[in-house]
Parts: structure tokens; C-alpha cells; sequence
């Protein structure tokens, strides 16, 4: 039943993370029960277990809500078993939280930290309003140095955008681009060079899998063996380099803020809005499908509670 389900996620061409999570909440659901098989039970077994992970698990709102789908992919999609309304699943909470945004000498400390090729990334983090992982799968291709603009491809949602290629990272980007073309080069000289293509286009066209413009920017320094195919080929870096790099850079430069990779994402928002641009230029540079996604970064603009000057501040 497990392959069934890696091959129908595969058929719809979720991401390798996706179907790691699906698989995990599977087996977990099926423990649960002591192994029962799935199509022996239904909605009741999948309210409880979800009620379970919100009461005892204590989990975030995120996780019950990743697990709900998991289940719901599995009824749906594999066993083809439509699941009643499950309204008797008690809900986590799901906190408010505004997001955590540094200012913009908060920033320029943090990058100042950083080196190498996780200093780059972090730059287009901050600077292109990039996720960790867009920009990690960029290839090539999808970087025009002319035009000065960056083509993001299935960023969330399934979803292509452009945004900007920062003038300040074009010389740096330009030159580990030849670096890694070198490598490039080394990998085809050894037989190897050849990189994951999405969508069967490596069967619809045979050689691009080697090409140089359909090669990472940001390739792994190691070989790995590409858990679906069992080809072995160098993928993108891993995020946890870049998440390693950053709070390292956090303590040395002695930021209390919890800041991730994403919230350079959250900086480069708040600091475009803060500058004065449309927020729906803004949202579409993000990447929001709804206006009110990105309506929150108006709430952590640095002028204070809803832009109010305090009474204090006027004597």
C-alpha cells in the first residue's frame, strides 16, 4: 500500500520532501491503530488519531494540519474512499504570531558574518525575497543577469514568479557560476554531470540532463544517489548549511532574534513596504496568491503601533 502511495504522490509530482512527510504520518496513523490496514477503517479512526496528536501530542496547528492531509491523500487519492466531514476532530491552536523581521542594520550585521556560498544565498534570501528552497533548486537557466531578474519555478503552490536579481550579488553570483561550471566540467569529463529533471523531461529530452544551463546553481560538493531513480548525481546543497551558517553569523554578531533563512524573506517585505512601494507589487514579488497574506508585514513596519507616534516621543 506504501508504494501505492509513493507512486500516486510521484504521479502528481510532489515534491521528495512531501512524500517523505505523507509516508511518515501514514505509518504513524497505522501503528496507531495496531497495523490495521487503512481500508478497514475511516473518518472515526481519523478524527480520533487527529483529536490524539492536538490533545496528547500537543502539536502545532501546522502538523495536525499536515497529517489531516496525509490521511486525506490516502482515502482519497489511493483508496479512492471519500471521507465524511471531519468535524469532530478537535483543532490545535493556531497562534498569531507576527513574523520576525530584522531591521536593516540587523541585517547588514548578519551578512557581514557570512561567507562563501551560504553568504550568496543568504543574499537572495534578503535581497530577491527567495525561500530557502527556491532558492536551492534554481538552475541555470532560470538566473538572466540582463534583465536582472530571477524566474522562480513551482514555488509554492506549484506556482512560476519573477522577482529581482539584486545588482549588489550579479559579480559574486557570476563568479561562483564559473566555479561551479568548472565542476560542471570535471563531472562530465568523469562520465557523470547529469542532474534531476522534473516532469519526464529527461525521456523528452535526452541529453539536457547534462546541459549546463539545466544544472543547479547551487549543487551539493558530494555525489549522492537520487533516492527515486537510484541514479547517482549531484543534487542541490542541503538547507541545513545555510540554516547552520546563519546562526552562527546570529551569535557572532550578538542578535537575540530567533531569525531563521525565511526571516530575510519576512526583512525583504517589511523593508519594501517600509520604503514605499505598492504592497501589491510586493505581493506579487512574494509570490502571495491572497493580498492578505502579505497585508501582516504591514503590522511590522518600524513606526511604531500602527504607525502612531507616542505620546511621549512628542514632548
Amino acid at each position: 500500500m506504501l508504494d501505492q502511495v509513493r507512486g500516486k504522490i510521484r504521479l502528481k509530482h510532489y515534491s521528495l520532501r512531501t512524500e517523505q512527510a505523507y509516508l511518515d504520518w501514514i505509518k504513524r496513523f497505522i501503528l496507531h491503530f495496531g497495523k490495521r490496514h487503512p481500508r478497514d477503517m475511516g473518518g472515526a479512526e481519523v478524527e480520533a488519531f487527529l483529536t490524539h496528536l492536538a490533545v496528547a501530542g500537543q502539536v502545532a496547528a501546522a502538523t495536525q494540519n499536515q497529517a489531516k492531509s496525509a490521511l486525506l491523500f490516502l482515502y482519497r487519492e489511493v483508496l479512492e474512499i471519500e471521507l465524511p466531514w471531519l468535524d469532530r476532530v478537535e483543532a490545535a491552536k493556531a497562534p498569531k504570531r507576527l513574523p520576525v523581521v530584522l531591521t536593516r542594520a540587523e541585517v547588514a550585521a548578519l551578512l557581514l558574518r557570512m561567507e562563501g556560498t551560504p553568504w550568496l544565498i543568504a543574499n537572495l534570501l534578503y535581497g530577491a525575497g527567495l525561500r530557502i528552497m527556491e532558492a536551492l533548486r534554481l538552475r541555470v537557466k532560470d538566473v538572466d543577469f540582463a534583465r536582472r531578474e530571477i524566474l522562480v519555478r513551482d514555488g509554492k503552490g506549484f506556482k512560476d514568479r519573477v522577482t529581482m536579481l539584486p545588482a549588489t550579488v550579479i559579480e559574486p553570483l557570476q563568479a561562483h557560476l564559473r566555479r561551479v561550471r568548472a565542476l560542471h566540467g570535471d563531472d562530465l569529463a568523469a562520465g557523470r554531470g547529469s542532474v534531476y529533471l522534473p516532469y519526464a523531461l529527461e525521456r523528452k529530452y535526452p541529453g539536457a540532463a547534462t546541459e549546463w544551463a539545466w544544472q543547479y546553481v547551487f549543487p551539493s560538493a558530494q555525489l549522492t544517489v537520487d533516492p527515486r531513480s537510484g541514479a547517482r548525481r549531484r543534487h542541490h546543497m542541503q538547507d541545513q548549511s545555510v540554516q547552520r551558517a546563519l546562526k552562527r553569523a546570529l551569535r557572532d554578531a550578538g542578535l537575540t532574534k530567533p531569525a531563521t533563512p525565511h526571516t530575510l524573506r519576512h526583512s525583504f517585505a517589511t523593508h519594501l513596504l517600509d520604503s514605499g512601494y505598492d504592497i501589491r507589487t510586493v505581493q506579487e514579488l512574494l509570490g502571495h496568491v491572497d493580498l492578505k497574506t502579505t497585508m501582516i508585514y504591514t503590522h511590522v513596519l518600524n513606526r511604531g503601533g500602527r504607525g502612531v507616534v507616542s505620546p511621549l516621543d512628542q514632548n
